[in-house]
């Protein structure tokens, strides 16, 4: 057998602790797969002198990166630093030094990916970054090389299990968002500072890498639409259970005619779907592609061992194909480079959807007639409705409505004149409804 291949880690945290165990823990099964033994040498961690869960007999620790990108002896790079700016000047240094790399660093590659895929092709190494999106789920591979055939028409996903937590939560205790979120961050489910999660930011990382391995287009995360789920409401939980549906922040990627739609937010869809039942932290992400027809991916979308799962799987992927020319090796992006196509990425009010509606109207004779009439207009039209009774002394209620499929802007004209109405106390909540057919 070959000498093992000598891999560096930029990062020894969770993810790095979790990939340095597996590849110690199953050595002997990896080398079988990969053809030889992979074993990391090098290490940079903060701390050089804690103890860890894992023999560091044979690995040298240093607190330079540059140790580790710019040693000879380095084939393989593992980035797990986070963010987008040391990580860029980093992988953007191992790939001129003639080093593969693998990462687990979504944002790196949704803002950079594209300026250092053709880098990497430049120089002749691999980039890669199942690790990026769903945890140990194999999606990136899925997608790339599983449904090659295929000319694949949407992906949809729940890809942030700290939203999922926060979502599950709220409809299984019937909790407001910010109690279920404080509790999220008790357990270490969110960071103290949840904003990427919540405001559907780390999502959209995933959705833009999902979105370009889907359709053959460019990373563009700049023109994902987000909306985070910080608005969902205790009542909104409520009824969409009423109607048969659960609330979920999804990515969404769906090819038209018109463009690409490329979007985050809180959607309603029917419980009888399998995507609808994925609660707590996990992940799962469901394709629709026309030999196939639909397929879904479930699993683990975070933690050391799926994480260190999927980075391994790389180091085992980048090892086979060592002698491999690369002309002959997977594209990065699923497609040849030069055959990517830059189509329009359609903004959010050209999308069309079908809708759930609260809003809170005075308890009068005339105002759903009022609000109906206005939907008319607009050439919408309704499919549920739900009014409740007012609680006894109170003067306001709580109507809901499911329209049927409309463009975006339609639907804001109408909720714009809703809202002028003097029976219609606040804003009208909207919320998109997929109902994830065929």
């Amino acid at each position: 057998m070959l000498n093992p291949v000598k891999v560096g880690i930029l990062g020894l945290g969770t993810v790095g602790g979790g990939t340095v165990h597996i590849l110690q823990h199953n050595a002997e099964e990896i080398a079988r797969r990969a053809g030889r033994g992979i074993v990391v040498t090098h290490a940079c961690a903060k701390e050089i002198n804690q103890t860890y869960p894992y023999s560091t007999d044979n690995l040298v620790l240093t607190e330079q990166l540059i140790d580790v990108v710019n040693n000879p002896a380095i084939e393989i790079v593992v980035e797990l630093l986070g963010g987008t700016t040391i990580a860029r000047d980093m992988t953007m240094q191992a790939i001129a030094n003639g080093k593969h790399v693998v990462t687990a660093n979504k944002a790196l590659i949704a803002k950079h990916g594209n300026e250092i895929f053709a880098a990497a092709q430049q120089q002749g190494v691999i980039v890669a970054f199942e690790a990026a999106v769903a945890g140990g789920i194999p999606i990136i591979k899925a997608v790339r090389e599983g449904l090659a055939a295929n000319k694949i028409e949407w992906v949809v996903g729940i890809i942030n299990g700290t939203s999922n937590f926060i979502l599950s939560a709220m409809r299984d205790k019937g909790s407001e968002f910010n109690e279920v979120l404080a509790e999220a961050q008790r357990l270490g489910y969110a960071e103290k500072d949840p904003t990427f999660d919540i405001e559907g930011v780390d999502a959209a990382h995933k959705l833009t890498i999902l979105a370009s391995l889907a359709f053959g287009i460019p990373l563009q995360f700049d023109k994902v639409y987000l909306e985070g789920i910080t608005k969902i409401a205790r009542e909104d939980v409520r009824y969409a259970d009423e109607l048969g549906y659960r609330i979920k922040l999804l990515g969404i990627t769906k090819r038209t005619e018109a463009g690409i739609e490329l979007r985050v937010h809180p959607t309603f869809i029917p419980n009888r779907r399998l995507l609808a039942n994925v609660d707590g932290v996990m992940n799962a992400v469901l394709i629709q592609s026309d030999a196939l027809g639909q397929s879904l991916y479930y699993g683990a979308g975070a933690g050391a061992l799926p994480t260190g799962s999927a980075i391994v799987a790389d180091l085992v992927d980048v090892t086979r194909t060592l002698t491999t020319d690369p002309g002959n090796r997977v594209p990065h992006l699923a497609f040849q480079s030069n055959a990517l196509v830059d189509l329009p990425i359609l903004p959010i009010e050209e999308i069309t959807s079908a809708y759930y509606l609260r809003m809170t109207a005075v308890d009068t004779i005339g105002v759903m007639a009022q609000v109906t009439h206005i939907l008319s207009e607009n050439r919408i039209s309704i499919e549920a409705i739900i009014q409740k009774e007012p609680i006894s002394g109170e003067k306001q209620v709580d109507v809901v409505m499911l329209t049927h499929q409309v463009k975006e802007r339609q639907l804001n004209q109408a909720i714009q004149a809703i809202e002028h109405l003097e029976s219609i106390s606040g804003k009208v909540t909207k919320i998109r409804v997929e109902t994830l057919e065929h």
